[in-house]
């Protein structure tokens, strides 16, 4: 219809600003403040809290959680909540898109963001807890807007405003949608011959209609209604992608040694894809990596924020086990696969919808509905957090008693999401990251000096005593 052609103008006009946003806001600078600000972390700690690994696992058991201590779930709750928002699109889709945009060398740079991420998220959570403030209602919160208001005072509040401003955007379910959507659309739908691929935007409505229905029943129940849903679906759905994803490696393990050092060696090169473009190789790494486990972003501190402790450092070491399971494990077990099969080198799957292909090429019968059950899993938990994330932000700059509007606006934006293109919404969200990334690790490097006076403290109680009473 010629009267189509404008909007579709609009539209293709739309996806060219927010790419162009996207890749200006993940530039140069950036990359150094995500990478040389963990970097930095590293330096300032020695390494010293990854020396007490073992005990960040051994908080989650709960055994040092005690009922009077403020907040609002567990260690363990708040883990499984930061994961609900990294485990998900981000392991499956992301991974997809950082191969297919920067080649194999971008996932070299995901692992390098992952790496210093452990130290990023080891400060931004620790001091979640430190610096946690009220909102207007009087309730204890956390998260990089009151680490800034309390811990840097009220003159700094203009870097609070700017990082809940993104949150309200970031934190909104697009590519999970639009991913979920896209997986039960192709890979069983019109697969199974069941759809017909012009037939694909009543779908798209229909199936944005019954997922904000599904998520309309959760996130109304709040944090803890979240957190427990959370903490029954993470841990199962990444236990069977992870068993999955080992089975194609163990089952090929003599062609591991060749992926890995094509991954190292395109990280230096970029000839696989962007044509010897080593600064789009990097700049892509590290935003998957941020996407997939966020840190330094802000949102997770958000969730560990809310954990029932008073001790900033046992947060802090909680927080930290995120990025070894979200992309040290969860992505390179995803790349492995794609690259193993030769997807990313055929046909013109994207995102999600390739690493569908490498799971049906390496287990045939099975892959398939494994991958379909994780990301549904995946997808939806992710919203669950996302959507406790997004109302956080909304009540820090409108006032905690109209933050339940966010739900509203999570449930309308499921559908939408549903009906639009990828690209868009991977840029969007990108942008809306990059935003909040720079007044988290900001806030973060002036203030982690203090982290590290506590820290010395809680790691010499630590040292000096076998009783979890004495640290209570």
């Amino acid at each position: 219809m010629p009267g189509d052609k404008p909007s579709v103008d609009l539209i293709t006009q739309i996806d060219g600003w927010l790419a162009d946003a996207a890749a200006f806001a993940w530039g140069t600078p950036l990359v150094v403040l995500i990478l040389g600000g963990g970097l930095y972390f590293l330096w300032l700690s020695g390494f010293l809290p990854f020396r007490y690994l073992g005990h960040s696992v051994g908080l989650l058991s709960g055994r040092y959680d005690r009922a009077d201590d403020p907040g609002d779930i567990t260690h363990f709750q708040a883990l499984s909540s930061a994961l609900a928002g990294t485990i998900g699109m981000g392991n499956i889709a992301g991974v997809a898109v950082a191969i297919t945009v920067g080649g194999p060398g971008a996932v070299f740079w995901m692992w390098m963001t992952a790496i210093v991420g452990i130290a990023t998220k080891f400060f931004t959570c620790s001091l979640a807890v430190m610096y946690r403030g009220r909102d207007s209602q009087g309730q204890l919160q956390g998260g990089p807007m009151y680490v800034i208001t309390e811990g840097l005072g009220p003159r700094y509040k203009p870097l609070a405003t700017l990082f809940c401003l993104a949150g309200v955007i970031g934190c909104l379910p697009l590519v999970q949608i639009n991913q979920l959507v896209q997986t039960v659309r192709e890979v069983v739908f019109i697969d199974q011959g069941w759809l017909e691929p012009a037939n694909s935007m009543p779908f798209n409505f229909v199936a944005g209609l019954i997922l904000a229905t599904i998520v309309a029943l959760v996130i109304f129940g709040g944090l803890t209604r979240i957190a427990q849903v959370a903490g029954k679906l993470v841990p199962t759905m990444a236990l069977l992608y992870i068993g999955s994803a080992l089975f194609v490696v163990i089952t090929n393990l003599s062609e591991v040694p060749s992926i890995l050092w094509l991954i190292i060696t395109d990280a230096f090169t970029g000839a696989a894809v962007a044509g010897g473009a080593i600064g789009a190789v990097i700049s892509n790494g590290v935003r998957r990596g941020v996407f997939s486990n966020e840190a330094g972003v802000g949102t997770e501190a958000m969730a560990h924020g809310a954990a029932k402790t008073q001790e900033p450092i046992r947060e802090g070491l909680v927080a930290m086990v995120g990025p070894i399971i979200d992309t040290l494990f969860i992505c390179t077990c995803t790349a492995i696969m794609i690259l193993l099969t030769g997807v990313w080198e055929t046909g013109d799957a994207n995102g999600v919808t390739l690493t569908a292909r490498a799971f049906e090429a390496s287990i045939p019968h099975f892959g398939l509905a494994i991958l379909v059950i994780c990301i549904v899993c995946f997808g939806i938990s992710t919203i669950f957090s996302y959507s406790y994330y997004g109302a956080k932000c909304l009540g820090f700059l409108v006032g905690a008693e109209r933050q339940h509007y966010y739900n509203y606006l999570i449930v309308i934006m499921t559908v939408v999401a549903a009906l639009m293109s990828i690209d868009a919404m991977v840029n969007l969200i990108d942008l809306a990251f990059a935003c909040m990334a720079i007044p988290t690790m900001s806030a973060a490097l002036l203030l982690s000096r203090r982290v590290m006076i506590a820290a010395r403290v809680y790691f010499a109680q630590l040292d000096d005593t076998t009783r979890p009473e004495s640290l209570n």
